[in-house]
Order: C-alpha cells, then sequence, then structure tokens
C-alpha cells in the first residue's frame, strides 16, 4: 500500500476513534469566538468548572497509575530469564533514546520560546504567585545535599498523602526492585499492583470519556478569553514539537542504527509501516503493541526478542512522551514567567524521563503524568489551568505524533537489540516482496 494511503488511514482511524475529543474542540472553538467579548458571567464560570473538574480527574489517577505501572515493569524484568543477556542493553538503549529526546525538546524550546506569545494571556497575580511556587520549591533544593535527602521520604505514606512524586518515585523503585528480587513470593503483591493498574487504566478510560466536555469547556474558555488569536500563540508550541519529533524519527533514530546495530531505518521504517500508522492514528501504543509484534515477527524479528522488548517499551520506553512533556512544561514556564536557571532545566529534563516512563500507553497520557514535573517545581496543575487550556487546544493532534514517535523507537530498539544478538532473518527483512500481510 502506498505511503499517502497508509497516512490517509491512519487520519481516518484517528478521527473515527476520537470524533468526540475533535468535535469538543471545534464546537468550543465556536462557542468560545460567540463568548468573546460578551459578559455571560454563568456561562463562564460553568465551563471554567468544567474544565478544572476534568484536570482534577486527570490528576487523581497519576498516583496510582504511577505507582502500579513502575512495580509491574519492574517485577516483570527483574523476572525475566532473558534479563541476564540482553535486559541491560535494552534499558541502556531506552536511555539514550529517551535522554536525546528531552534534549532536544528543552533546546528547541529554550531558541524558539513558544510559551513567551502566551505570556500576555496570563492573569498577572496568577504568574506571580506561580513564579513565587517556584522559587521557594528552588530555594529549598538549590543545596545539593539537601535536594538528595527530600528525594528520600522519612515517611512514605506521609509523601503519599501529601502528592510528593519524586520521594514517591524513589520509594517504589526501591520497593519494586526488592520485590522482583525475592522470587516468586513476590506473587500476591505484584498481582494486587496489576489489579490497580488495569483499575486505574479502567478509571483512565472513563475519564477520556469525560475528555470531550473537558476539553470543549477548556477551549471555550480559552478562546472566550484571549480571543482566536490564541491559536498563533500556540502555533510555535506545534511547531516546536513537529521539528522536535522529526529530528527525532529522521536523525537520531537514524544515527543510533549506524552505531549500534547494521539495521537500515529505511528498512525497519517500511518493515513497520502499519504499526506507525496505526500508532498515528489510534494515539495508543499499547492498543498498537499487537501490531508491532506482528511486523516486527513477520517482517524477521525475533519472537524471542519481540516478545520481551516491545511489550517493556511499550510500558517504559516514550521518547515521544518525554519530548512532548519537556516542551510542554518549558511552555508552562515561559507563559508564567518563570525563570528557567540552569538547576530547574536539569530538573525538568530528569523528572520528563521519570514521569515519560511511568505514562500508560493510551491518548491523553502525556499529559496526565506532567503533574509529577509541575509537583518537582513546586506547582500543581491546578495552578496552571489558563496554561493547560493552550495544551489541550491542539493535544489530540500532538499525542497523534508523539505516539507515532513512541512506537517507532520501540522498533528501533527492538531491531537494534535483535541485530546485536544475531535475531534477525535478514533475507526476510530487507526483501519487502517477502512480507507476509499483517492481518
Amino acid at each position: 500500500m502506498k505511503l499517502h494511503m497508509q497516512i490517509l488511514i491512519a487520519l481516518g482511524l484517528g478521527i473515527k476513534r476520537n470524533w468526540h475529543i475533535f468535535f469538543g474542540i471545534i464546537l468550543g472553538i465556536f462557542v468560545g469566538i460567540f463568548m468573546h467579548g460578551r459578559d455571560l458571567p454563568i456561562v463562564s464560570a460553568l465551563l471554567t468548572f468544567i474544565g478544572q473538574f476534568f484536570i482534577r480527574l486527570i490528576q487523581m489517577v497519576v498516583i496510582p497509575l504511577v505507582v502500579s505501572a513502575i512495580i509491574i515493569g519492574i517485577t516483570s524484568v527483574g523476572d525475566h530469564k532473558q534479563l541476564s543477556k540482553f535486559g541491560t542493553k535494552m534499558v541502556l538503549y531506552y536511555g539514550i533514546l529517551t535522554s536525546a529526546a528531552v534534549i532536544i525538546g528543552a533546546i528547541l524550546a529554550l531558541i524558539i520560546k513558544p510559551g513567551i506569545g502566551a505570556a500576555h494571556y496570563i492573569n498577572s497575580h496568577t504568574a506571580s504567585a506561580v513564579q513565587q511556587s517556584v522559587e521557594t520549591a528552588m530555594a529549598q533544593q538549590q543545596n545539593t545535599l539537601n535536594l538528595i535527602l527530600n528525594f528520600v521520604p522519612s515517611n512514605p505514606f506521609h509523601s503519599f498523602a501529601m502528592g510528593d512524586m519524586v520521594p514517591i518515585i524513589v520509594f517504589v523503585l526501591l520497593f519494586a526492585v526488592a520485590l522482583a528480587k525475592v522470587g516468586d513470593i513476590n506473587r500476591p503483591i505484584v498481582s494486587f499492583f496489576e489489579s490497580v493498574f488495569a483499575a486505574t487504566m479502567k478509571i483512565t478510560d472513563w475519564i477520556m470519556f469525560f475528555a470531550a466536555p473537558g476539553v470543549f469547556a477548556l477551549t471555550a474558555s480559552a478562546v472566550s478569553s484571549f480571543g482566536i488569536d490564541i491559536f498563533a500563540s500556540i502555533s510555535k508550541y506545534l511547531l516546536v514539537l513537529t521539528i522536535g519529533f522529526a529530528v527525532q524519527m529522521f536523525v537520531i533514530y537514524p544515527l543510533f542504527l549506524k552505531f549500534f546495530s547494521k539495521v537500515s531505518i529505511i528498512t525497519l521504517y517500511s518493515a513497520v509501516a502499519e504499526a506507525l500508522m496505526v500508532a498515528f492514528g489510534t494515539a495508543s501504543s499499547s492498543a498498537t503493541l499487537p501490531l508491532t509484534i506482528a511486523c516486527c515477527e513477520k517482517r524477521g524479528i525475533s519472537h524471542k526478542i519481540s516478545s520481551f522488548v516491545l511489550p517493556l517499551g511499550a510500558t517504559l520506553n516514550m521518547d515521544g512522551t518525554a519530548l512532548l512533556q519537556t516542551v510542554a512544561v518549558i511552555f508552562l514556564a515561559q507563559a508564567y514567567g518563570v525563570v528557567l536557571t540552569p538547576f530547574l532545566l536539569i530538573q525538568i529534563c530528569l523528572l520528563a524521563i521519570i514521569a515519560s516512563s511511568t505514562c500508560a500507553g493510551i491518548p491523553g497520557a502525556g499529559l496526565i503524568t506532567i503533574a509529577l514535573i509541575l509537583n518537582g517545581m513546586g506547582l500543581s496543575p491546578e495552578q496552571l489551568v489558563a496554561g493547560f487550556a493552550f495544551l489541550f487546544t491542539i493535544e489530540r493532534i500532538t499525542d497523534m505524533m508523539r505516539t507515532l514517535v513512541n512506537v517507532a523507537s520501540d522498533t528501533v530498539v527492538v531491531s537494534a537489540i535483535a541485530d546485536n544478538e544475531n535475531e534477525i532473518n535478514y533475507d526476510l527483512f530487507n526483501d519487502p516482496s517477502k512480507y507476509q500481510d499483517i492481518a
């Protein structure tokens, strides 16, 4: 099938699957244009309530989602028979690609400054409060020793109650590694967290059903307050993400494969084209996972490698999400006038790596775990409702792009490891005429 037809099919899948969200955005634009300049306090208050309610729902699932994802991911790696052979290499490769993504995102955001155009839409008192919160948090962390101490919770339950994400993650990481080391005796606890993860994913699905009215309210509020010019302001944000994703896909991944394997990036993208297009259309790496595995296995990558690397990649490896979160947080910081010191930038990048690796492979999850990064800066999404309104107006478009990058990254890593371990049938991989159709 020709590439342009695959792209059209992917767009069709995206619209079909998420038509209600697209409809909410479009309706929100028209309602916002109608309300702009008119005094409709009751309607404005209702829209604000719905938008804040949606953000509260997102915040609600962050901790159980992050905790259960980390424990399931680490215990599954720790128990896997193949871990000693190539598990360490998988983690190293994922770390290299995700680090490259956040660095690219940070550099582009600092050069293009996407948040500056949105700054004059932010209430000055709100911006001052946000700046003060960040300054206070950074002042407490500037001492490196104190920063390390603050990462270690003296009382994990207090950290859970206060929503202090970094100490929570440190505790959960140690707890998960310990569970992985104790063997089969961990099954009751791991099963519990598998149930927590499944239930939290179900709640997230329910929240996504509320995404249409939530996005509608945020879009309508933003357009009614700021006018249609909001889209000119958000265009730089979209531009930064588009450039960043393109650099990751067409510069970083080819260079990575050149240095760590003999796999051709063109051949790889051809082999997994169906999976990439479905990832773009569905905005869900988890939903795309069966097709990703099928593409890799039917085009020459062994089942032993793909069945181990790809499921973990769909859970832990989120290059596109890390890039998006880095750019989004810098966008918010610029919009609210927060001074981006080198120390703060490093913290944003590190937290973006952590937040992306705990992000569920479902639509909208990239903006959910941004709360983790903001928490490390002394902020919460509730303080940045106006800024989030900007992000949510084009969230569905950026979500589709970041999922495409996430799935591409998984295929790059699995092909590199398969090449390293001599687990690729190159006669099949390099000959598209021999490819089996993906059911």
